[in-house]
């Protein structure tokens, strides 16, 4: 277990009570986690953020080496420190790397790691929350912040004969670049921005044959139009009327992506942010448009099944892909955690988030678990804001 906590004597230290011995505990190191507690400290709040692996910011170390924010730079900024800008517009995941880090140092964040959290329960006391993590540990704090990540544990779906597949199978969290998929036939499942981007990298890397099943078909947008990001626009109408978002991103959509209906990818018949508003984030572009018209990455039907070194499609069609990379998803993986709290929604997501506190747990926070159009990291650094005003008004009132 290792700490990183800087020296007493700046002023967010002196403001900061760090002998507390009742803190916020933040579960999670990622971007979520840092903004919450870099925002609690500079409340006066003490906060410890408990992450599980060696460093903060885990989850980014793993994406594979291509990965840029689809956000802009200076729309994906946390609380308290601003990116540089020779990070350019579009942040690579190197950089963002080095962002947390350099986060995590400049606001003097208490980060203990190794120390995974398996359990939340209410204290004896009835007042506090209690923490059940590895080591035998057990804490005891004013309030709790879950920040483990939208993405925290990959889902690949139980097809039938998975388990006789003779290819290589991995999911999307596992791959890391083209290198090994030179020279083969490679079969991405599913089409959202993960796997189009994988798709597009095994193209450049130098892939024999790279098809990507498709199960629903995505909206796609230009990531940027005549210098102006998707992320402004979606900024601008994220609080308008789902309809008429619908039909302003149809006009748009119609004049800004080709028609690629003859190459197996049709324009989808229900409207961008209703399908938002259910979960599902459209395909920010960068290179797919170009690899599908060009042959290059051909959509297929929807995996069905397996058997042997082939898999069956939903159309009927059976393929034999050498490698098969799984662009499927990830659970919140909150069950374990909070589910026993009757917290979580049928689909094992917090059924709130942000400043709010379900009414049967005042003082436990989540973020970090919705998706939104706007951008995830922007709206981390909102949540942030509200969250630690939230925790810091219950703390000074309750003294």
């Amino acid at each position: 277990m290792s700490d990183s906590a800087g020296t007493a004597g700046s002023s967010r230290s002196a403001r900061t009570d760090l002998t507390e011995d009742r803190p916020v505990y933040v579960v999670g190191g990622g971007p979520g986690g840092l903004a919450v507690a870099a925002s609690l400290r500079e409340l006066g709040v003490r906060a410890v953020v408990l992450e599980k692996s060696g460093r903060v910011g885990s989850s980014w170390r793993g994406h594979y080496d291509r990965l840029h924010l689809h956000t802009t730079r200076r729309r994906s900024a946390l609380p308290g420190l601003t990116m540089p800008r020779r990070f350019g517009r579009w942040v690579s995941r190197d950089d963002m790397v080095r962002y947390l880090d350099k986060y995590a140092d400049h606001h003097e964040l208490e980060v203990v790691t190794g120390v995974e959290v398996s359990r939340i329960d209410r204290a004896p006391d009835g007042r506090d929350w209690q923490l059940t993590a590895t080591g035998g540990r057990v804490l005891t704090g004013r309030a709790v912040v879950v920040a483990t990540g939208f993405n925290h544990t990959p889902r690949v779906p139980e097809w039938p004969g998975l388990d006789t597949f003779d290819g290589d199978l991995i999911h999307a969290s596992e791959y890391r670049n083209p290198a090994p998929y030179a020279g083969k036939d490679v079969l991405v499942v599913g089409i959202g921005n993960t796997g189009a981007e994988i798709a597009v990298d095994l193209v450049e890397g130098g892939a024999e044959r790279v098809r990507i099943a498709v199960r629903t078909v995505p909206h796609i947008v230009r990531r940027s139009t005549a210098g102006w990001p998707a992320q402004s626009t979606a900024v601008l109408v994220r609080r308008l009327p789902v309809r008429l978002v619908d039909r302003a991103a149809r006009l748009m959509g119609r004049i800004s992506v080709p028609d690629l209906a003859a190459y197996g990818l049709p324009r989808p018949d229900t409207g961008l942010y209703s399908r938002v508003r259910d979960g599902a984030i459209p395909v920010q572009d960068v290179g797919l448009i170009d690899a599908v018209k060009r042959g290059l990455v051909v959509p297929v039907a929807a995996v069905e099944s397996f058997d042997g070194d082939a898999v069956v499609l939903a159309d009927g069609e059976r393929i034999t892909p050498d490698a098969v990379i799984a662009a499927t998803g990830y659970r919140r993986g909150l069950e374990g955690l909070v589910g026993h709290l009757g917290v979580l929604d049928a689909r094992g997501r917090p059924t709130v988030h942000g400043a709010h506190s379900p009414k049967q747990a005042p003082g436990l926070h989540f973020t970090g678990f919705t998706n939104p159009i706007s951008g995830m990291l922007r709206e981390l650094a909102l949540d942030a804001r509200k969250i630690a005003k939230r925790i810091a008004r219950r703390h000074h009132t309750s003294r």
